[in-house]
């Protein structure tokens, strides 16, 4: 079955993140772009139904756009991570829509908490120490704003992840 998953695409941090990106996360190798994960995996590609996609439209609609910022880093013990600024909202999303797929939970469950972040790179220690190394040499001074109007559907039918449907937050799904 083709996966899906709800995004946040952050298309400021690009300029920040996609070469380390483009080396060290191998979703940006299959077309994911920076992001902060609001669910995945969602409902299977082949499963998605008119019904599910006005759901989740109707959550969107009901969710106002609203600004943040990324002005610090994290580590889990395989990823490296931008911290969204403040987190709430983010979770607050999430957990939304997790109440309306109760299915669904984030990561199939496999963790205890919701951790908003922005990976810049997944895999073994010394490619994460690596790229923190470039990261932070780079940008010593992290602080940056941004602007959430729009959940992403991603689908990974085609062996790539691409948008399926971009929901506007407050408004009708494009």
């Amino acid at each position: 079955m083709a996966e899906t998953a709800l995004i946040f695409p952050i298309p400021e941090a690009e300029p920040y993140v996609r070469d380390l990106r483009d080396r060290y996360d191998p979703a940006a190798a299959d077309g994911v772009p920076a992001h902060i994960t609001v669910l995945y995996p969602f409902i299977p590609f082949e499963d998605l139904s008119n019904d599910v996609l006005r759901r989740v439209e109707l959550i969107a609609a009901k969710t106002e756009s609203f600004d943040f910022r990324i002005s610090s880093t994290a580590r889990f013990p395989d990823t490296f991570y931008l911290q969204p600024d403040p987190r709430e909202r983010f979770i607050n999303l999430t957990l939304r829509i997790v109440t309306e797929f109760p299915a669904y939970p984030p990561y199939a469950g496999r963790f205890d908490a919701i951790v908003p972040h922005l990976t810049v790179a997944y895999g073994a220690e010394e490619n994460l120490l690596e790229a923190e190394r470039q990261f932070r040499s780079a940008h010593p001074a992290l602080d940056f704003r941004c602007r959430c109007d729009s959940l992403a559907l991603i689908e990974k039918s085609s062996g790539r992840w691409l948008s399926n449907r971009v929901f506007r937050l407050g408004k009708q799904w494009i």
